[in-house]
């Protein structure tokens, strides 16, 4: 691969997650660091292996040296950012969710037009190997027609970082992590149609747990279950399923296995290496800036799962 200088926008979690796993593909993606404090970004330059830092958002935009900004501060700030990199000429990964609107992929979409820079989400999910494995079993016809789906992303998570403050996060646990479900159901090779929400108990402004039920063209039915306050095994293993006319496919929420019951029966590993997916998409963006290719996950895609989102809050304050 070519050199390419990608900047970090933010230096929090997300920032040393993706700067761990970039490093370790071992590409030609030399790596720096801004934050509003100085003396942080020079910390996560120093100790993530970096080749430098800014002591500001603006200084790493206009920096003629970087190529590409990460951005990963909280969502309200997200679209402001974005438009400030591709104005700077820089392409644009910007963490999910995206923006706090849907309509803001349209301005997002003409200031990478009119620049000529790339903008794209990353959406891990999209790039798990259960995800792919799930994808073909389902074209494969193995359990015959899909009849059921039933999605269980129950958990307890603390949030009482930016994620508890509205202005900040845009939304509660459906928008700021149950955004990735929604793009599974998304992909999983039917045609999603409609999308209705259930919130089941109301604690302030940031939803914490939310039922989505799901209608696809194929005539399929289902259900996504979604939480921040109910406790799992272990802190998260779940288990979710899909019924066809011949079998189901049983598989471990977090991409452990997947039991196959129909015209065969196997289990399966997805693959532990990779298992939340960020090393296939960091693979396919920087391939993307460098060779001018679209993405496998798409920006329209991107678009497609905030929609879906606003439905879900929509219809959910209509059905409470």
């Amino acid at each position: 691969m070519q050199p390419l200088n990608l900047a970090f926008v933010g230096c929090g979690y997300a920032t040393r997650k993706h700067s761990k796993t970039i490093a370790s593909l071992q590409y030609n993606i030399k790596r720096y660091y801004a934050s509003r404090d100085r003396g942080k970004a020079e910390t996560f330059s120093s100790r993530l292996g970096g080749s430098g830092s800014f002591a500001s958002y603006e200084d790493a935009f206009a920096s003629p040296i970087v190529d590409a900004v990460l951005i990963a501060t909280p969502p309200a700030q997200h679209l402001e950012q974005t438009l400030a990199a591709l104005h700077a000429g820089k392409h644009v990964i910007v963490e999910k969710p995206p923006f706090l609107h849907a309509a803001d992929f349209d301005k997002v979409r003409k200031a990478a037009h009119g620049t000529g820079r790339r903008v794209f989400v990353a959406e891990n999910y999209f790039y798990k190997p259960l995800a792919y494995r799930i994808r073909e079993l389902l074209q494969s016809g193995v359990i015959g027609e899909v009849l059921f789906l039933h999605i269980n992303a129950l958990k307890w998570q603390k949030a009482d970082d930016w994620r508890n403050e509205l202005s900040l996060a845009g939304g509660g646990a459906l928008f700021e992590g149950g955004i990735h479900w929604v793009n599974f159901i998304a992909n999983l090779g039917l045609t999603l149609e409609s999308v209705t929400g259930f919130q089941p108990v109301a604690h302030g402004d940031l939803d914490k747990s939310m039922l989505a039920a799901l209608e696809y063209e194929e005539g399929a039915v289902g259900a996504l279950y979604y939480s921040w306050e109910t406790p799992s095994l272990f802190k998260g293993l779940r288990l979710s399923k899909i019924y066809g006319r011949q079998g189901s496919i049983t598989f471990e929420s977090n991409g452990l296995f997947i039991l196959l019951r129909g015209k065969r029966r196997r289990l399966i590993f997805p693959g532990f290496s990779d298992i939340a997916g960020y090393k296939r998409m960091f693979r396919d963006f920087f391939a993307c800036i460098l060779e001018s290719k679209e993405p496998e996950f798409t920006f329209a895609s991107a678009e497609r799962d905030l929609h879906l989102i606003e439905e879900i809050y929509r219809t959910a304050k209509r059905n409470a």
